[in-house]
């Protein structure tokens, strides 16, 4: 008895005949003059006539024989089809991570979808923007997010100074200089928030998904071992619709 998994990887071989298959029959019907023949003889009026050859055409295609060609092909394809989607809707298996077994009895179908759906949330966790090494985080509660030490600095304000470079005498006035000085005003304290994660629990969600990738293959891989009952589809169809 075959297993699903040799019926999965026979079927675009089958698909891909029957297709070539019902092309050459629609090649075939369009072309009226293979579907044409002609039988003709020459009589002349009288024994004195010329005396001509007879002219014949074969018919080079038959339609039902077309039809009988293209159901034979697509029977196949319809059996193996048939086959694996009966296939389907039996055979399941356990979706396991570390021992523990998350979903039972899972189907197939849904098997793909997980694994199309896990590879796209992989796609997400890798986006997520991850905490400033530079800086030490901590979690705050009262905000749900996370958060830096205090860090206190100086706000400072430039304050026009004098520098006399010259004193005055009684023949020049004194030459002065304005400089700017910078001097502490108040401080600022700074904390920082973040909604970003930390590397490390990036890299435990990546761990993670990738161990319920895995085994999600290892489950439809078990899944698709399962024996099949060959399906009789294709006679049915076909001799209804040809028959």
């Amino acid at each position: 008895m075959a297993k699903l998994n040799q019926i999965i990887a026979v079927e675009k071989g089958v698909k891909t005949k029957a297709h070539q298959e019902l092309a050459t029959a629609h090649h075939q019907v369009q072309k009226p003059a293979l579907l044409a023949g002609i039988a003709r003889t020459y009589q002349p009026k009288d024994e004195e006539g010329e005396q001509l050859p007879p002219e014949s055409t074969r018919v080079q295609v038959q339609a039902e024989e077309v039809l009988r060609d293209a159901a034979r092909a697509l029977t196949r394809l319809f059996d193996v089809t048939a086959t694996k989607d009966w296939a389907n809707c039996t055979a399941r298996a356990d979706v396991s991570v570390d021992g523990r077994v998350l979903v039972e009895a899972v189907p197939v179908a849904y098997l793909l979808f997980l694994e199309k759906q896990l590879t796209d949330i992989t796609a997400l966790i890798r986006k997520l923007p991850v905490l400033d090494a530079s800086e030490t985080w901590t979690l705050d509660p009262s905000t749900d997010s996370w958060r830096t030490e205090p860090v206190r600095t100086v706000r400072t304000k430039k304050v026009p100074r004098n520098h006399v470079k010259a004193e005055a005498t009684d023949k020049h006035p004194a030459q002065v200089e304005v400089y700017h000085e910078d001097i502490p005003v108040g401080y600022w304290t700074t904390v920082k928030f973040s909604g970003a994660l930390p590397a490390r629990r990036v890299n435990e969600l990546l761990e993670r998904v990738e161990r319920l990738q895995q085994a999600v293959k290892y489950a439809r891989e078990e899944a698709n071992g399962a024996e099949v009952v060959d399906q009789r589809v294709g006679d049915a169809v076909f001799g209804y619709l040809f028959g």
